[in-house]
């Protein structure tokens, strides 16, 4: 089965080349490029359903921010992959609260961007630093994405869970507003961070709030 993408880009040289990079993988095809949002939303009802958007956050005429809302509004089938050089906290939870699935780095290597299609594929979400965990059962009767899940739920505590929770709240809470809510010391919330980061190889804020999302730890 091969699976239509679509790439949103103002740099032309970027697009051609991602372009060529995916159309060489035997399971995917672009079948749209667009030089930002305002083209994509003009021209994607006269193209297949397509399966993943990869988008660049910094585009004139109508952002990534932008473009991914939209696509989540209009067209929530798509599997929004934002495309960009500024993986900076900020940059990265606005895109995640736009409805981006997952991050790819303008520089990455086409094994990575092969992954991140796979990923996105597979689980909807697209995380760079994934677990490695050891499935149990892999003949059973529940999918390899179930028995993943069922793996991770198993590691993490009640504490770590409402940690995960409130990360991922519409209110945007800060680590110190966090505390409050849950009653605890800064400090102490910190030994939950960083314990989830080491057990999962999760390296940012975004990085935990994609990480609840793509194993519906929590409901995006």
């Amino acid at each position: 089965m091969t699976h239509p993408v679509v790439l949103v880009d103002d740099h032309h040289m970027v697009r051609e080349g991602l372009a060529a990079t995916i159309d060489a993988f035997d399971d995917y095809a672009v079948v749209l490029q667009a030089a930002n949002g305002r083209e994509l939303i003009d021209a994607i009802d006269g193209i297949p359903d397509p399966a993943i958007a990869i988008v660049d956050l910094h585009m004139p005429v109508m952002d990534g921010y932008a473009t991914i809302a939209w696509l989540k509004a209009h067209r929530p089938a798509v599997l929004p992959l934002a495309l960009t050089f500024d993986a900076s906290e900020e940059a990265l939870m606005r895109a995640i609260r736009a409805g981006a699935r997952g991050f790819l780095g303008k520089n990455a290597r086409s094994a990575v961007l092969k992954h991140a299609l796979d990923s996105l594929v597979r689980t909807g979400y697209f995380q760079t630093s994934e677990a490695r965990l050891e499935l149990l059962d892999r003949n059973g009767v529940r999918s390899r994405t179930e028995q993943e899940r069922d793996a991770i739920l198993a590691q993490i505590t009640p504490r770590e869970l409402d940690l995960l929770r409130l990360v991922c709240s519409d209110e945007e809470l800060t680590y110190e507003q966090i505390a409050g809510l849950m009653k605890l010391s800064v400090h102490t919330v910190d030994n939950y961070r960083v314990n989830l980061f080491e057990k999962f190889g999760i390296k940012s804020k975004a990085g935990l709030v994609l990480f609840a999302y793509k194993w519906r730890i929590v409901e995006p």
